[in-house]
């Protein structure tokens, strides 16, 4: 088929960042994209060729919007899994597929996943409700501290607690959600896997992740980690493993923790394009958003490789800002060679939004995480007085 300056279109569910940055690669190509959100300022709006706006977890919205289009992606997981599987039965290509999604949508469902396919990850409980929840931990059959994690509607931070004591429940809310034993690691680590619908497969270099202790959001990402070759060689074994067990097409983002011990455990899985892989739009010989493009058109897939080190600083929102943005000093980090900034294109501010990254790249990563500590220490995302 001829995808470029054609008839074909693309139909993306989901017109956030990362719909925006895949679409920078669907404008290169010169291909039809089209583009459904609920939010009417949506930053994809700006780059399709044709918005859309509904909500993604109607049935009708998605159905209808897909019968517009030739091949179906996402950039968010939280979409009507009924339409996906309907359109796919009359003909649609959908990729990743309903089926696919429907492991990994539902935290609870992907840690069964993982335990019946011995994937190694961390020991859990899951609880339809609340009260059973508590009733464990009353009854001592729970070790604490653990890692509260609602099975669905999390994102970004939202929806992860540590719990450390039966009154620390009573700020939960009353959802199903997963009990995970708290994993004690030295190193947070990703690997993307790209997979084609012919069965090429290719892998980006293992990255490094640094949370932010309060909002549980990376703050860096840093390509390649800074871990033993062979303990890269086994996360990147793990997550082909993992990949060919969900029988992915697209971009499947596999994160993992690095016990003390060098044991590899699989946290949780996104697939799509992923914060973990923003750095290869400046770092890497092909993006990430352009590789899940070749990916889910059945292309060629591009070299992973990095042509320098990477490291990707995270902008979110200032706390005690709320209202129209303000990117404070970003003419700073604009002067500092190697640095590039994303803005996303959201006009509200509020504490830990996600607003934007920033990537920054040199031949010696010790001066390129230097230089991410400078610009995360520069740059403020706040508000207009």
């Amino acid at each position: 088929m001829n995808y470029f300056s054609s008839d074909f279109k693309l139909g993306i569910l989901g017109g956030g960042q990362l719909g925006k940055m895949l679409l920078a690669e669907t404008r290169k190509f010169d291909i039809q994209t089209y583009v459904l959100d609920p939010s009417p300022e949506a930053p994809s709006r700006i780059a399709c060729n044709k918005f859309f706006e509904g909500d993604l977890m109607d049935f009708e919205t998605v159905y209808a919007f897909g019968k517009q289009v030739d091949l179906l992606t996402f950039e968010i997981e939280l979409v009507n899994l009924d339409a996906l599987e309907q359109l796919e039965k009359e003909g649609l290509k959908v990729y990743p597929s309903p089926k696919t999604l429907r492991l990994i949508q539902n935290k609870g469902t992907q840690k069964d996943f993982y335990f019946d396919k011995g994937v190694p990850t961390a020991v859990f409980q899951k609880f339809h409700q609340l009260e059973g929840l508590q009733l464990t931990i009353k009854n001592n059959s729970i070790a604490m501290p653990f890692v509260w994690k609602c099975t669905e509607f999390g994102y970004d931070g939202n929806g992860v607690k540590i719990v450390r004591s039966l009154a620390d429940t009573a700020l939960l809310p009353d959802v199903e959600c997963i009990a995970e034993q708290m994993v004690p690691f030295k190193n947070e680590l990703a690997v993307i896997v790209c997979r084609n619908p012919s069965g090429d497969v290719v892998t980006y270099p293992v990255v490094e992740m640094e949370f932010h202790p309060e909002a549980n959001q990376v703050e860096y990402v840093i390509c390649p980690a800074r871990i033993a070759p062979e303990v890269a060689r086994k996360a990147t074994q793990i997550a082909l493993a993992v990949s060919e067990k969900f029988d992915h097409v697209g971009l499947l983002a596999v994160e993992m923790f690095q016990t003390h011990d060098d044991e590899i455990l699989v946290n949780e899985v996104a697939p799509r394009p992923h914060n973990s892989g923003h750095y290869s739009i400046e770092a890497s010989y092909t993006s990430q958003f352009e590789n899940h493009l070749r990916a889910i058109l059945d292309l060629p897939l591009g070299n992973t490789a990095s042509k320098v080190a990477g490291i990707m600083v995270n902008l979110v929102g200032a706390e005690g800002f709320s209202g129209d943005v303000v990117y404070e000093n970003i003419e700073q980090i604009l002067a500092i060679d190697g640095v590039t900034p994303h803005i996303y294109g959201k006009k509200q501010t509020r504490p830990f939004r996600k607003m934007g990254h920033v990537t920054i790249v040199n031949e010696d990563m010790s001066e390129a995480r230097k230089i991410a500590e400078e610009v995360k220490n520069t740059i403020k995302v706040v508000c207009k007085k």
